[in-house]
C-alpha cells in the first residue's frame, strides 16, 4: 500500500496535463518523466491523509542534487543518535548543501556520515572497509522498512566535474553504483520531514528552515541559484509558502516541493525529468507546478462546499 491514497480523478488529470504538454512540442515527454503528486486533506497532515497520483513514480532514476535531501535527514538522524558531535562547521555545511546545493559541502557531509574521505585508490582490506562504510546511509534507509525505499541507492558524493581515485572506482563498471531514487521515495522522505514523522520535531524544524524558499522576485533576481526559477517553485502563485530541493545537470532537471497557500491544505510534488532536452527545458517544471497547483486549489475549494 502506498503512503498516499491513489485518486482516480487526480490520475486522470495528471495524464491529461502530461499529454497536452507533450503535444506542445515535447516529443517523448511521457517516457522521460516521473512524478509523484499528493494533495492533503488537512492543514496539518499525518500519515495517509494525502490523496495523489503518480507517473512512473517507482522508477529508479539518477536524482542529481535531490539526493542531498536524503543526506540532510541522515545527518539529523545521526545527531539524534549521538553518532556525530554538533559543530558550527557541520551546520554551515548542511545549510549550504541544501540552500545553495553546494557540492563541496555535500562532500563533507558524506565524509561525516560515513567516516570516509576521498583520495587515491585503495586496495585490500582498507578498500573493503571503505566501501562498507559508504553504505551506512543505505543501511539506515533499509532499516526504515518503507516500501518506497526498496532499491534506492544513496552513497555517492555529487560533483562539479567528475569523481577521481577511489570515488571513481566506487561507481563501478558502467556507473552501476550510481545514486538512484524514485519520486515516491523522495516524496516519502520529504513528507516525513514536513510532518515530523521521521526524526524529532526540533530536527524537522531545522530542516524546514533550510528547505524554505522565497518566491519574492527581487530576492530571486539577486540569487541566480535560487532553485525556484526554472523549477517547480516558479509556477506557484505569489504568497505561496515553499520548501524544496532541486537537482539539475546536463541530463536531468528535477525538483521536490512541499507548498501551501495561506489557510489552505498543502501539496507535495516531486518531478524527475531526464534527458538532454528535458534538462534544457526551463519551462516544463514551472508549467507542471502551475497546472497541478491550480487543480489542487480547485480541489480544496470543492471540498469546502
Amino acid at each position: 500500500m502506498a503512503f498516499y491514497l491513489l485518486d482516480n480523478d487526480m490520475s486522470y488529470q495528471l495524464e491529461e496535463v502530461l499529454g497536452r504538454l507533450e503535444k506542445e512540442g515535447r516529443p517523448g515527454l511521457k517516457d522521460s518523466i516521473a512524478i509523484t503528486w499528493i494533495s492533503y486533506d488537512s492543514l496539518n497532515p499525518s500519515a495517509c491523509s494525502g490523496k495523489g497520483a503518480g507517473w512512473f513514480q517507482n522508477r529508479l532514476l539518477y536524482p542529481a542534487s535531490v539526493v542531498k535531501l536524503i543526506y540532510a535527514v541522515a545527518i539529523e538522524s545521526w545527531l539524534q543518535k549521538d553518532l556525530l558531535p554538533e559543530s558550527e562547521e557541520l551546520r554551515e555545511a548542511l545549510s549550504n548543501m541544501i540552500k545553495d546545493s553546494s557540492n563541496d559541502a555535500t562532500s563533507l557531509i558524506i565524509d561525516l556520515l560515513s567516516g570516509t574521505t576521498s583520495g587515491p585508490s585503495l586496495h585490500g582490506e582498507i578498500w573493503i572497509a571503505w566501501k562498507r562504510q559508504r553504505q551506512l546511509v543505505n543501511k539506515w534507509l533499509k532499516n526504515l522498512n518503507w516500501k518506497e525505499l526498496e532499491g534506492v541507492n544513496c552513497c555517492q558524493k555529487t560533483w562539479e566535474d567528475s569523481p577521481y581515485g577511489r570515488e571513481r572506482e566506487f561507481y563501478g563498471p558502467g556507473n552501476v553504483n550510481r545514486n538512484c531514487l524514485s519520486t515516491d521515495a523522495t516524496a516519502r522522505v520529504l513528507e516525513a520531514v514536513m510532518t515530523n514523522a521521521l526524526i524529532s520535531p526540533q530536527a524537522c524544524k531545522r530542516l524546514k528552515t533550510i528547505l524554505s524558499r522565497s518566491l519574492d522576485l527581487m530576492k530571486r533576481k539577486s540569487n541566480p541559484e535560487n532553485q525556484v526559477d526554472g523549477f517547480l517553485g516558479e509556477g506557484l502563485l505569489q504568497g505561496t509558502r515553499l520548501w524544496s530541493k532541486a537537482g539539475w545537470m546536463s541530463k536531468a532537471r528535477h525538483d521536490a516541493i512541499w507548498c501551501c497557500r495561506p489557510e489552505s491544505n498543502p501539496m507535495l510534488l516531486v518531478v524527475f525529468s531526464q534527458g538532454i532536452e528535458r534538462s534544457k527545458d526551463s519551462f516544463l517544471l514551472p508549467t507542471l507546478a502551475r497546472e497541478l497547483s491550480n487543480l489542487h486549489n480547485q480541489r480544496q475549494q470543492e471540498n469546502k462546499k
